[in-house]
């Protein structure tokens, strides 16, 4: 290693830390603290440590509204996850194996799902027509919808990378088209279906706005939503606060760090071929 490449090593491991292990820290930081000192905002050292009485309070609030938050949150990422690993997977097989004359459309209509944005009030407008308003069940299919256009995208270029030969023995064999799919293709899909799964996980866990948006009422409350409960218009309660934003940060910040190397393998094993 020459001196100009560790030196720049060690400049990006500099920034590195300013840009992600900083602001984590300040968060620790101000959530062991008192709430007098905690309203300070500063980056110091606390003079009393109080990381457990903060976590407890914390947990019972509102009659432990935040246990209630991660189960909903749990619910609608497991949910949201597997329709979009199951569509996903097949919606970018048929594009890949099956030219037709719909392929451009279809491909089309999935570019303008990353492309376009959301529309709040006839989507609000739509489920409540349907039922699905206020419930678990619709904000899952909310997420799978726009989630959807990048799961396909993700399936489409990797099961570009797996040839075709696969599935002509397949059929030669006597299996039938989801045979070959569900036996023969999706096995194959694993590094893919893995930076699918931890990184639509990671983004459902974290959503704030969509859950504000279709999910209100107390019994529907997820995890990003429990920081309104220590802000209010007159007083807030930023040692709690940051508790609260410490406990939401951790689980997908482990699964991040955990599963770096899937994702990035997942992310650039289907660029070979498009």
């Amino acid at each position: 290693m020459t001196r100009r490449q560790r030196n720049t090593g060690l400049i990006a491991m500099a920034v590195a830390a300013v840009v992600f292990i900083l602001p984590f820290l300040f968060i620790f930081l101000m959530a062991v603290k008192t709430k007098k000192e905690a309203s300070f905002l500063t980056f110091a050292w606390p003079s009393e440590w109080h990381f457990w009485a903060n976590l407890v309070e914390v947990i019972q609030t509102r009659n432990y509204m935040l246990l209630l938050a991660y189960f909903n949150s749990t619910v609608i990422t497991v949910g949201a996850v597997t329709l979009l690993v199951i569509f996903g997977a097949m919606v970018g097989y048929v594009l890949q194996r099956r030219p037709s004359g719909w392929n451009k459309l279809i491909y089309a209509a999935v570019l303008m799902g990353l492309m376009v944005p959301p529309a709040v009030v006839p989507t609000i407008w739509v489920l409540q027509g349907i039922g699905l308003f206020k419930t678990i069940h619709g904000m899952i299919l909310i997420q799978v919808a726009y989630g959807l256009a990048f799961s396909v995208l993700l399936y489409r270029s990797f099961i570009g990378t797996i040839p075709r030969d696969l599935d002509e023995a397949a059929l030669i064999d006597g299996a039938k088209p989801w045979q070959v799919f569900f036996r023969v293709i999706l096995p194959l899909l694993r590094p893919v279906t893995v930076t699918l799964i931890v990184v639509q996980s990671i983004a459902i866990f974290n959503d704030f706005t969509n859950p504000l948006y279709y999910l209100p009422g107390r019994e529907n409350v997820t995890v990003q939503l429990t920081l309104f409960n220590f802000q209010t218009q007159f007083q807030s309660q930023y040692n709690l606060l940051f508790m609260n934003i410490l406990l939401v940060t951790i689980p997908p910040l482990l699964v991040f760090i955990f599963f770096n190397r899937q994702i990035v393998a997942g992310m650039t094993a289907g660029g070979v071929k498009g």
